[in-house]
């Protein structure tokens, strides 16, 4: 009864910080509606339904792959979504998440820097995926943003006979540096400003200080390696379109 009323108490506190947040940005009128309370009872509800799954999953590495799966799908469907769906943008984040991953996680495992396991794969799996589906959406999205505004010097570059690709050349780098930043800042950052999950985690779970800073150095390589990946994957398979987007998000 005591843990079932702990866990009531600390769901409920989060609620209530969501619920306050969301007041907060309605007042700011940041037109965010009721998204910081569902996003929080969206999480719970996932996170619950996570632990039930892990109870039984987490002792087989073929039920953490299923599951690596799954999390695969769903994040190239949510940042498909944010980039504008098609089957051509579907296809191209799929294959670049699932190719930065895949790379970042057998070097990993592969070189002994992790003892394979199932925990430390859904672990090492479920960071990186996270982390390379926003690579994915920022370095796309940065990118039709740079077509967009800059649909004058390309189109000027073609004019002078230059191919797509090298005219947006420019617009793809631009893309990934800005989609990459953010896990180099943090990298840089981490232990000083940022007391990142992976180290506490493994602290919390018993692992010994320098055994927890080993493991995040590995998480945080892993992630740079993938994002890299990604970033370059997606702004290569989207970045030289047949037709540029228009302002108005139509084909010209």
């Amino acid at each position: 009864m005591t843990d079932w009323l702990n866990i009531t108490r600390i769901v409920a506190v989060c609620i209530l910080m969501a619920a306050v947040a969301t007041w907060l940005l309605w007042q700011a009128k940041s037109r965010h509606g009721f998204a910081p309370l569902t996003a929080i009872l969206r999480a719970a509800a996932q996170l619950a339904a996570l632990v039930v799954i892990l109870q039984f999953m987490i002792t087989s590495v073929w039920w953490v792959l299923l599951w690596l799966a799954v999390m695969l799908v769903v994040a190239a469907l949510t940042a498909t979504r944010s980039i504008g769906f098609d089957r051509i943008v579907l296809r191209a984040v799929l294959l670049s998440i699932l190719s930065g991953a895949t790379v970042g996680v057998l070097v990993a495992f592969a070189t002994g820097a992790v003892e394979f396991g199932a925990q430390y794969l859904l672990a090492i799996g479920g960071i990186v995926i996270g982390n390379s589906m926003s690579v994915a959406t920022l370095s796309a999205k940065r990118m039709r943003e740079q077509l967009v505004d800059h649909r004058d010097e390309i189109f000027g570059w073609l004019a002078l006979g230059a191919t797509m690709r090298f005219a947006t050349a420019r617009f793809r780098a631009e893309a990934v540096r800005l989609a990459t930043t953010p896990n180099i800042d943090q990298s840089k950052t981490t232990g000083l400003v940022v007391l990142p999950g992976a180290f506490t985690g493994a602290v919390f779970a018993g692992a010994s200080p320098v055994e927890a800073g080993l493991f995040q150095i590995v998480v945080l390589s892993t992630i740079m390696l993938s994002s890299a990946i990604t970033a370059v994957l997606v702004t290569e398979q989207l970045g030289s379109p047949q037709q540029l987007p228009a302002p108005d998000g139509a084909a010209a």
